[in-house]
């Protein structure tokens, strides 16, 4: 192995195979800190790097995609190797100029991706702190002579928002410049350097008032703040004494058994202070219960790598998904050439891969993080030739994983328990009528594609005349669909609605249809008219759809740094049309046995058990407005999936939290979609070891009530959360900042959410602290009541303020049900090492709200004024005026009243985002 590091560190050449052009050549290498492969030469310089940590794979011979498509190319096998990376599976595709070399580097990559999953939390933290002041030093140092003079340190100290005066920067630099090159500092200097400036004001003061006024704390001290700040219990001295060895630098300290501030602030920046409890990394919930009581973490389209319309398809992506706890995933299976089923979005362009791949990378990929169940929707438009196919393949590649005969309940009416399922594929799907002989090899069931909702005339099915090649089609196609795509992202933030997806795919289409025979001979002439024809419907088209079209739609202001979108409301014309029937095997329905497909017609529970009811946002909207309580009841027996509208062509998310607070179990989202909703759905799946599987909280079990009400549980105790937030450490600036690093230091203040039922609803934010992105602190203290803690999600958001509005630099959201009491670390997500120091305090209170108005002072250092939590039945609506100036007004000055937010808003205004 480290003959292959050598080799890898040292650089090898290979070529870069790239779709549709030749192949690159470039040296590719290791770099030192063995954390990410590079390349050279590259238009990306810095950026052109692969990060170890974000390999999915690395698969040998010639295996991929863009392999598949360079088949002119006579490569040896042995010589290609293809690494998988990223949220997206992007493949870097490579040839070795020798079989020993691909053999190094697969071996080498292999090695490198075992030891970061098998390190434990606490190595990784550590890892990557050195690797990030490491790579600090490379970036500063301009002249890469390894020293760093002074004018380097004051660009830095502006990169890392640090707003210190000159002398005490030189005073600082002249202290860790100790040898005999005077005036640079080296790598080694440069980490006392580091060490001087992170100095923690807040941690020293921390420990001078556990160790009485020292500068460092006993064992007795230790266990003293641990038990009473940390609220640990069974804390013992060993225990200490570990913490001790562990995270003291000073090996006089070590000898003395005591924790000097350098240790302490280790041991608070390590995972054991992290505000995510560690025993939620595990299973720990009870996996007995009916499959009906757990919100399942699903996936819609998974083999989706971007929009619906033109992006790839990868079998890949079942892999990551799996991987990432997903456990209902879907594949779209049509008739395919050769008899082979394949893989794709219907009545679109994105590319298909075969079945019989799809099924080979689940089967390798399902188990390998937990043995939960995977629940496997297949949604199928094949021949009964290519239906039996389908059949057969399940049952050959996944054997016994099929097998349910085994699989005891105890009562004949309910569901099993994942615990009963555990390394089981449930196929959910159409199963034929039991009026059906059981002879009958075929027969036929009804037929609700999930792209129904859009009308026959917006689905893509493209005539071609005048010799135009399908490839000419395709390709014209393509590129309108593509600028209107673009045109589409570039509306107006503020006002989701003035661009649809509706209108986009009509457009589309009636243009289409209209100027193809005449306009796709190829002139220029004939294109630019066609454009312009085009252009024109989707102007009339999405003005007729604005002034006709009611909105569901949302975008927060952090969404707007990533993506907005709108969604459809309203009555759909496929409640009127004659139900479409459809040819299903016997073979492929027996396959089926918990979890059989039906459409949602109405919340009708006849009694029997093994149903999936599939609702398209829109519907599920309309009964979750109109019948909460019915669906929240229907949930206790039945399983519902809930799938995003067929208008988000866009693969935007819809919001999730109205259909998981009835008690959804299947809410299916696009998870190649990054931004708030995905943040939401992994924070509420971490939960519970992030295993797929979360259990519903009692009172959505057995009985039932009224999620909208202002008062949804009066008999259950409230939480009460007294957060305050101290400080921040080593906030980078916004990420689309246009200066990059030379802009200005950053203004940050935090901005706390709580996601949940609507009565829970709300956010709160501290002040403003100007230029100081490095170390700021804020010493403030937010109050919320929280009525069902079990489902609520706590958002921290980190912005910063500027004269028009507010920059999003990073956010973290977790369960309510995962933060720990007492002093903690909030890491942002994504970011190396930027985090906000807390402290936590939990308080059960029961009865109304206005009790606690009274008691918000004494644990609140700087009340905010009434705060519209403190009384549960008033909802305050802000006006639209007020809307647009909390948007772009400057950030919030002391005093400004916590916004509470009713459904309606929570739905129409904040509902979703990408």
């Amino acid at each position: 192995v480290e003959r292959c590091m050598s080799v890898m560190q040292s650089g090898t050449q290979m070529v870069k195979l790239k779709s549709g052009t030749k192949g690159l050549v470039r040296l590719f290498y290791l770099d030192e800190h063995r954390t990410c492969i590079r390349w050279r030469p590259s238009r990306k310089s810095e950026k052109a790097k692969i990060v170890i940590d974000s390999i999915y794979k690395v698969t040998e011979g010639r295996q991929s995609e863009i392999f598949h498509r360079h088949t002119e190319g006579n490569f040896d096998p042995s010589c290609c190797f293809t690494i998988y990376h990223g949220n997206h599976m992007e493949s870097l595709d490579l040839i070795t100029s020798n079989p020993e070399e691909a053999r190094t580097w697969i071996t080498g990559l292999k090695y490198l991706m075992a030891g970061i999953s098998d390190e434990d939390s606490l190595a990784k933290r550590q890892r990557t702190h050195d690797h990030w002041v490491k790579q600090t030093f490379e970036e500063a140092d301009k002249n890469g002579d390894g020293l760093l003079n002074i004018e380097e340190i004051h660009q830095l100290m502006h990169k890392l928002n640090v707003n210190l005066p000159r002398r005490k920067v030189r005073q600082m630099f002249q202290e860790a410049d100790t040898d005999e090159n005077q005036g640079t500092l080296n790598f080694e200097e440069f980490s006392v350097f580091y060490k001087m400036m992170s100095l923690r004001r807040d941690l020293y003061l921390l420990l001078l008032s556990y160790s009485d006024k020292k500068d460092h704390l006993t064992v007795e001290e230790l266990a003293q703040f641990l038990r009473v700040e940390q609220k640990m219990n069974n804390v013992t001295t060993e225990y200490c004494l570990d913490i001790i060895q562990k995270f003291e630098v000073s090996e006089e300290n070590k000898k003395q058994n005591v924790l000097g501030i350098e240790g302490f602030t280790n041991f608070m920046r390590s995972p054991a202070c992290d505000i995510f409890n560690p025993l939620h990394c595990e299973v720990h919930q009870d996996m007995d219960q009916p499959l009906c009581n757990y919100f399942i973490a699903s996936s819609h389209n998974t083999y989706l790598t971007g929009d619906q319309l033109l992006s790839q398809s990868r079998a890949e992506m079942y892999a990551r998904v799996l991987q990432d706890g997903c456990r209902c995933i879907e594949v779209d299976c049509w008739d395919g050439p050769d008899g082979e089923p394949v893989v794709h979005h219907g009545y679109t362009l994105t590319s298909k891969i075969l079945f019989r791949d799809v099924a080979e990378t689940i089967n390798k990929y399902a188990f390998i993080k937990n043995e939960f169940p995977v629940i496997l929707s297949i949604e199928n438009h094949c021949s009964i030739q290519q239906q039996k196919k389908i059949a057969q393949y399940l049952k050959d590649i996944f054997g016994d994983k099929l097998d349910l005969s085994s699989v005891v309940t105890g009562d004949s009416r309910q569901l099993p328990s994942p615990q009963n399922l555990k390394g089981k594929i449930l196929v959910k799907g159409k199963k034929l009528p039991y009026s059906l002989g059981a002879d009958a090899e075929e027969g036929e069931v009804s037929d609700e594609d999930s792209a129904d909702e859009i009308e026959d005339d917006c689905k893509l099915k493209p005539c071609y005349s005048n010799g135009a090649t399908e490839h000419q089609v395709e390709s014209f196609i393509r590129k309108k669909l593509e600028s209107l795509i673009k045109e589409s992202q570039i509306r107006d933030k503020e006002d989701p609605d003035c661009f649809t997806v509706r209108a986009l795919l009509k457009a589309t289409h009636e243009g289409l249809n209209v100027n193809l025979k005449q306009n796709l001979d190829t002139k220029e002439g004939g294109k630019k008219s066609h454009s312009r024809s085009l252009m024109g419907n989707f102007s009339k088209h999405k003005k007729a759809v604005k002034a006709a079209a009611k909105y569901q739609s949302a975008s927060d202001e952090e969404e707007s740094q990533q993506n907005s979108s709108g969604k459809e409301v309203g009555q759909l014309h496929r409640l009127t049309r004659r139900r479409k029937t459809v040819k299903l095997c016997r073979a492929l329905s027996d396959l089926v046995v918990y979890t059989n497909s039906v459409a949602a017609q109405d919340l009708v529970d006849d009694g029997s058990t093994g149903n999936v009811l599939s609702f398209s946002e829109t519907r599920a909207h309309q009964a979750v407005q109109q019948k909460a309580e019915q669906f929240m009841l229907y949930n206790q027996k039945q399983l519902t999936r809930v799938y995003p509208s067929a208008y988000r062509i866009d693969s935007s998310n819809f919001n999730p939290l109205p259909y998981w607070n009835v008690g959804c179990q299947l809410v299916a989202l696009n998870y190649q979609s990054e931004g708030r909703v995905m943040q939401l759905n992994e924070a509420k799946f971490r939960v519970n070891g992030n295993c797929g599987y979360v259990l519903k909280p009692q009172q959505m079990c057995k009985g039932t009530f009224n999620p909208y009400s202002a008062d949804p549980l009066p008999a259950s105790p409230k939480k009460q959360l007294i957060l305050k937030i101290i400080s921040g450490q080593q906030l980078p600036k916004p990420p689309d900042s246009m200066l990059g690093d030379r802009g200005e230091i950053i203004d940050p203040f935090v901005e706390v959410e709580i996601i949940g039922l609507p009565v829970d609803c709300c956010k709160d934010q501290t002040r403003v602290v100007d230029d100081n992105g490095f170390n700021p602190v804020w010493e403030e203290t937010l109050t919320f009541t929280v009525h069902m803690p079990e489902i609520a999600l706590v958002r921290f958001l980190v912005w910063d303020h500027d004269p028009i509005g507010r920059d999003f630099v990073g956010q973290r959201t977790l369960a309510f049900s995962s933060l720990v009491p007492g002093y903690r670390h909030v890491y942002l997500e994504g970011l190396t090492e930027a985090s906000i120091f807390v402290h936590i305090t939990i308080n059960e209170i029961y009865g109304k709200n206005k009790q606690l108005i009274g008691l918000r002072g004494l644990f609140n250092k700087n009340p905010k004024h009434s705060s519209a939590e403190t009384s549960g039945h008033y909802v305050r609506k802000r006006s639209i005026g007020d809307r647009i100036l909390r948007r772009t007004a400057s950030a919030p000055a002391k005093g400004r009243k916590k916004s509470k937010m009713g459904f309606l808003e929570a739905t129409e205004i904040k509902d979703s985002a990408s």
